[in-house]
């Protein structure tokens, strides 16, 4: 079987946390592993279909490669080493944060190997569209600008507006017409259970935004609601994952994603553009 020409990246699916920092942090698993996106490894398990897969099992709770690596604490608790969760819970023990030294080892061993190897996938010759593969969850928390708020079944995003057309003094990280033919795509294959957003809550992030300016070949994140594959309690944080339905929401991701891809090969739509 032929491989699709797409890149994958799972950033948040890991929940290991790296020894030299292991005796700092006061997180237990269950939250780790809550914090994480739960299980987006085997959602997104198409290793074996695409030209290149990429994801990490270091927890983005002590290295978040979707943030950029000057965004530190405690300027910015939720950047690139956290200080803190989205519901307020300090991550290192007596509110600290690790020290200088260990911030550059974290990064040098993990946050640039990943964006090194993403840059090297990106071959306009291999490599026609890349996706940012994550999860969410299905209200917004405290803090997040829809907080509170119920969640889309999906969320696609390329920077742009709820169209997925540039936003004044921004660059779109692929054309409008892929995200609304892929928003299509997954709202015919997902029915009528939820809806399916462009750029809400979500319009992409670090990975999406810096890959497309250097190397120019389209990205789209996909949030995918962990509605779809975890057994529903009164709180999220003690939903279990359901594995067979992440097995089934996993396929139907891939059947809207092949469907999205063969209509854009039969319209010819902006592929020559990113394979010569």
């Amino acid at each position: 079987m032929s491989r699709h020409p797409f890149l994958i990246s799972i950033p948040h699916g890991g929940i290991r946390v790296p020894a030299e920092v292991s005796e700092m942090v006061c997180l237990t698993k269950s939250e780790l592993v809550f914090y994480s996106d739960p299980a987006t490894r085997a959602l997104y398990r198409f290793r074996e279909r695409v030209s290149a897969f990429l994801d990490t099992d270091i927890s983005r709770m002590i290295v978040d490669l979707n943030r950029a690596p000057y965004h530190l604490p405690p300027k910015h608790p939720d950047g690139v080493i956290k200080q803190k969760t989205v519901f307020g819970t300090p991550v290192y023990r007596n509110g600290s944060i690790p020290d200088i030294r260990i911030v550059h080892q974290l990064l040098m061993e993990h946050y640039f190997p990943y964006h090194a190897a993403v840059d090297q996938y990106l071959d306009p010759g291999q490599i026609a569209f890349a996706l940012d593969c994550h999860s969410m969850l299905p209200h917004g928390p405290p803090g997040h600008r829809d907080a509170g708020r119920e969640r889309p079944l999906i969320c696609l995003g390329n920077n742009g507006d709820l169209q997925g057309e540039p936003r004044p003094g921004s660059l779109s990280t692929c054309p409008s017409a892929w995200i609304q033919a892929l928003a299509t795509a997954f709202r015919e294959e997902f029915g009528a259970k939820g809806e399916v957003a462009i750029n809400r809550p979500f319009s992409g992030g670090f990975i999406t935004n810096a890959h497309f300016w250097h190397k120019g070949i389209p990205w789209i994140q996909v949030e995918v609601n962990r509605d779809l594959y975890e057994r529903g309690e009164a709180d999220s944080a003690l939903s279990v994952i359901d594995q067979e339905k992440l097995n089934f929401t996993g396929e139907r991701i891939w059947n809207a994603l092949c469907s999205f891809w063969d209509g854009l090969e039969t319209s010819g739509d902006c592929i020559d553009e990113t394979i010569q």
